[in-house]
This record gives C-alpha cells, sequence and structure tokens, in this order.
C-alpha cells in the first residue's frame, strides 16, 4: 500500500475547523482511517499589542487552508473534495500535490524525533548517501539541526563529513 503523504485543502475563509472537523467526522463514519490519518491547522502563538496590554493569541499561519496526511486515492479525493468549505487540492490541473519532506519540516507539521544511540568518539558506520558504509568517528552532534560530524578517513587522510542524525549507526564491538 501506498504511503500517507502531506496534502493541501483549500477552504473558504474561515471554515478551516468545519473542514477540519467534517473531515475527521467523514473519516469516523465510513471507517477510512488507514487511509485519511491526520488533518492539521498550522497554528503560532502571537503576542499582540492592545490598549489593554499584551495578549497572547493563537493564529492560523495560512488561512484558508488545511493540511490532510493520507493516502491519494479516488475515495480519498472524492471524500475530502465533497466537504462543504473545502473548495479542492493545491496542485495543478485539479491534481493533488503533496508536500515534500522539507516543506513539512518547514511548517513543522511532523516533528521527526531521531533518538541517537551513538555519542562524541564512538566508530559508527554511514547507512546512506555518497559515503554509505564507509566507517568513521563521531566528531559533534548537533540535536538542534539534526547534524553529526563524522571524521572519516578518505585517500589517507581525515576528513569531517556533516550528515543527518540518522543516516548513521555506532558498530558494534
Amino acid at each position: 500500500m501506498e504511503e500517507a503523504k502531506w496534502y493541501v485543502v483549500h477552504t473558504y475563509s474561515g471554515y478551516e475547523n468545519t473542514v477540519c472537523a467534517s473531515i475527521e467526522k467523514a473519516v469516523e463514519n465510513r471507517g477510512m482511517h488507514d487511509l485519511i490519518l491526520e488533518t492539521n491547522i498550522p497554528m503560532e502563538t502571537v503576542t499582540e499589542i492592545t490598549d489593554n496590554g499584551p495578549k497572547t493569541v493563537e493564529r492560523k499561519v495560512f488561512p484558508g487552508y488545511v493540511l490532510v496526511k493520507m493516502v491519494l486515492t479516488d475515495d480519498t479525493w472524492h471524500l475530502v473534495r465533497n466537504i462543504r468549505g473545502a473548495t479542492g487540492f493545491v496542485g495543478s490541473g485539479g491534481k493533488a500535490i503533496p508536500l515534500s519532506e522539507s516543506e513539512i519540516l518547514a511548517l513543522g507539521v511532523e516533528k521527526h524525533e531521531v533518538v541517537v544511540n551513538y555519542s562524541v568518539g564512538d566508530s559508527v558506520k554511514i547507512t546512506d548517501g555518497a559515503l554509505e558504509s564507509f566507517i568513521g568517528t563521531v566528531d559533534e552532534i548537533d540535536m538542534e539541526q539534526s547534524k553529526v560530524r563524522v571524521v572519516v578517513s578518505m585517500f589517507g587522510r581525515e576528513t569531517p563529513v556533516e550528515l543527518e542524525l540518522d543516516q548513521v549507526e555506532v558498530i558494534k564491538n
């Protein structure tokens, strides 16, 4: 089965919560939990300065849009398309286009938490990318940026390479 992806649904202004609730209710009624996994309205916390002093409010990041994590099939497309207040998917030529990994991370919709089981000084094997299967030593771990710097021996010299946290695994002795 295809993997679920995030799609953007355009709604009438002010209908985001209604559309979100309606999609969830339709999924519940039709038992489509395995196809439509999640709906999301990206929100941000903003402090507004009013006459009465500062006030913290939740505000929609993209008014008029709802994000839906789903497997795109004719059924799921029609279900979402026929929700009152939803005007269609964001895409071209009526075709829904999923968000890319980088867009999803930038929106903060999904937090990819990587559990790191190695530390500075450990020997690790690179599991992905151009240097796959190279062995190196962890030099630095940057949890904020989700990066790890590994010193690899290439052509007889030590070369530091920056990788994603999940591109390396510890070598068990």
